[in-house]
């Protein structure tokens, strides 16, 4: 047992087919053979570990492996090559662990406390180092050696307590070491307010409140830039980018039916006939009227350079998110 973490838990172990489609295994095995021409071929299986309270009976097992679509497959028909296991970051749940976990439990699978994918890599004849790239992400998953090490993603991380910057005794000197500490990246001019501000207050500042205010001025969070005073030639404008932004709105207001209300805008359609479904009997009825246009910008909701794959996911909920939650709401139809 280590320093702040608990004994590993029993973790319950499915196997599965082909991580893979064909297509995308014969495209993944030419980019690794552009980086490292000795590996000479590939095989990836998809593996589900579960953290039960207690044992599933055999009823529940055969409903488990038709949820998870598992095809009979189990450790023995491991393939040629060397294993390597790409499981999300150690110390993380991954946002398909949380989604599958209230899904199985929404199915009647109350005894999953959790459950978590992974990709069991075999590569022939073994793999080199450093891994290679194309494989996974170290940003976001973690690369074990050991499948037996697969039962640390489910290990509990003790809380830490509230840490605080000491600025009431050591001043602008505690907050670059928390600065640096946090990783997080605050501008001189940013670390001076907060040195000034929370002197004013009498108090040091929280470990937690110095990351939310590094989290205002993110890659996807630029609120205080666009609220800020201008000051050109010296002179304070009259009107803050953000201003700016609503002020063309409001000199052409033509055909907008709502801006700045919501986390998405509607422009006016034209009329036109749809399908819209019928609640408990399954089908549809065709409905008319006016079919306006709801519309807005997304950005990645995780750091682009850091992972732009789960920054696209979280981007496409945003959208459904806001786009669904404007004005009385909407059902969502379609994604592309």
């Amino acid at each position: 047992m280590t320093d702040g973490v608990a004994p590993r838990p029993a973790v319950t172990v499915l196997w599965g087919g082909d991580a893979y489609a064909p297509r995308q295994q014969v495209a993944l095995l030419r980019r690794l053979r552009a980086e490292n021409p000795g590996i000479e071929a590939l095989r990836a299986r998809e593996v589900f570990f579960l953290q039960l309270d207690r044992p599933l009976d055999a009823a529940q097992h055969r409903r488990l492996r038709q949820l998870l679509r598992l095809d009979g497959g189990t450790s023995a028909d491991e393939p040629p090559g060397e294993l390597r296991l790409i499981v999300p970051r150690i110390g993380t749940l991954s946002p398909w662990s949380s989604k599958a976990t209230d899904i199985l439990r929404q199915c009647g699978f109350d005894a999953v406390r959790r459950i978590e994918r992974a990709i069991a890599c075999y590569l022939v004849p073994g793999w080199p180092s450093p891994p290679p790239a194309p494989l996974y992400d170290r940003m976001t998953q973690s690369l074990l050696h050991d499948p037996a090490r697969a039962a640390e993603l489910f290990v509990p991380r003790q809380e830490r307590p509230l840490g605080s910057a000491a600025v009431m005794t050591r001043g602008m000197a505690a907050l670059r070491e928390a600065d640096a500490a946090l990783g997080l990246a605050l501008a001189p001019d940013v670390l001076e307010y907060l040195a000034h501000r929370f002197t004013e207050l009498g108090r040091d500042p929280t470990d937690t409140e110095l990351m939310m205010f590094a989290q205002i001025n993110s890659e996807h969070c630029r609120h205080k830039i666009f609220r800020a005073d201008w000051l050109i030639d010296g002179e304070r404008h009259e009107r803050s980018l953000f201003d700016m932004i609503r002020n063309t709105h409001a000199r052409h207001p033509f055909a907008t039916l709502s801006a700045y209300h919501d986390n998405a805008a509607v422009i006016a359609g034209g009329e036109a006939h749809w399908l819209v479904p019928v609640g408990s009997r399954r089908g549809y009825t065709e409905s008319a009227g006016p079919r306006h246009i709801v519309m807005k910008v997304e950005t990645h909701n995780h750091p682009t350079a850091i992972a732009p794959w789960a920054g696209a996911s979280t981007g496409a909920g945003g959208e459904i998110r806001d786009e669904g939650a404007t004005g009385r709401g909407a059902r969502p139809k379609a994604g592309v």
